[in-house]
Order: structure tokens, then sequence, then C-alpha cells
């Protein structure tokens, strides 16, 4: 069967346990971790989605992943959280678009994961204030991060780091985690020391 065309669009969050600021963006993720393996989630709050004639507005979904050297040596481990809210159809939609096989920014990073973990349902909640932002999804998962301002103490918004080619955003708001809180799939990570790297933005993905 053939993959429908599909949209996604919403708001984008992530922690990592690398130190802020994480270098597998600058070194085309060919640096080891500064933890020497690397802990990841990404959130992700659809605002208006469409796969095929399946509606995804609304509901959110988290990508968690475990990276045992430089990312780009592949061997990743990860799972997904899907909103437990999600119809079957629609669970089946955000796990195609997710491991890259819908086509669209994960298809490039889908030849890295050398385990796929599976999707687990949960409640999740998304909360932003300003620059502040947090993300919960049951017990598997409470991160949240704060955007790193600059040297202008009239600056509204955080300082941004552009033509990144990062998957979910190309250009995105640089923050510091002020906790990552992940015990799913078997990656346990905790992490309040205020030093580890986050990041947000604004995404737009289509394929199909």
């Amino acid at each position: 069967m053939a993959t429908p065309a599909w949209k996604l669009s919403g708001q984008y969050y992530e922690t990592c346990s690398c130190d802020f600021i994480c270098p597998c963006l600058p070194s085309q993720m060919a640096a080891n971790p500064t933890q020497g393996a690397c802990n990841f989630a990404m959130a992700f709050r659809v605002d208006r989605g469409r796969y095929g004639e399946v509606a995804l507005d609304g509901l959110g979904f988290l990508v968690l992943g475990h990276t045992p050297g430089p990312m780009n040596q592949g061997n990743w481990s990860v799972g997904v959280v899907a909103d437990e809210r999600a119809s079957t159809e629609q669970r089946d939609a955000i796990a195609s678009i997710v491991s890259g096989a819908a086509g669209g920014p994960m298809a490039a990073l889908s030849g890295l994961v050398g385990h796929f973990m599976g999707v687990e349902p949960a409640a999740i909640q998304f909360s932003q204030q300003g620059v502040k932002w947090s993300v919960a999804a049951a017990r598997l998962v409470d991160m949240a991060a704060e955007g790193v301002m600059g040297m202008d103490p009239n600056a509204t918004e955080p300082m941004q780091l552009d033509n990144t080619g990062h998957p979910a955003a190309n250009r995105f708001a640089l923050a510091r985690a002020t906790r990552s809180h992940v015990h799913a799939f078997g990656i346990d990570w905790d992490d309040t020391s205020g030093r580890n790297n986050g990041q947000y933005a604004p995404f737009a993905w289509q394929g199909g």
C-alpha cells in the first residue's frame, strides 16, 4: 500500500544528556557525547496534523533514545511514547512518521536506529510560559528547560541556532535543561544539574 500524504505542525521540545551546547550538531554527529553515551527525549505537540484521512490534531508524542557513542556511528535504541488518547490508526500513523517509514525528516535517521523498542501509550502534558517549558508523560518522562538569553537585557526571546539540519527543526531556541527524568524502554536517566542541553522550536513536517 502506498504511503499517504501527511503533514504535521506544532511545537517541539528536547533535552539530552550532553552538556550545553550539545556537540552533535556542529560536528555533524561525529563528536563523542559529553557523557560518553547520549540519552535524549524529543517531544512533539501536534497542533494540526493529518496522515491521509487520519486526523492527528491535538495529539502528542515523544521520541526517546539512547546512543552508545557518536551518533553517526548508529546503533541507536529508540522508543515512542504516544498520546493515550490516540486511536489504533492514529498510533500507527505516528509510528510510521517517527520511524521514517512514511518519509519526511525522520527518514534520514532511520538507518542509524539499530533497535526500535516499540510504542507505549501515556497521558502527555505540555506547558510553556515564556522561555520556560515542561513536558510530562505519566511515570515515563518528566523534563523541563529554560531558554538561554543573550547579552541584551531587554531581549524577550532566547538565543537561536540556525541552519542546524536537525530533523525536528532547522532553527531552534537554545535552552538549559532544568530536569530530565526518563524511565522507559530500559532507559533510566535522571538529571537535575542544570548543565544539560535543551532546545525547542515550532516544527512543520510533511511526507508521503
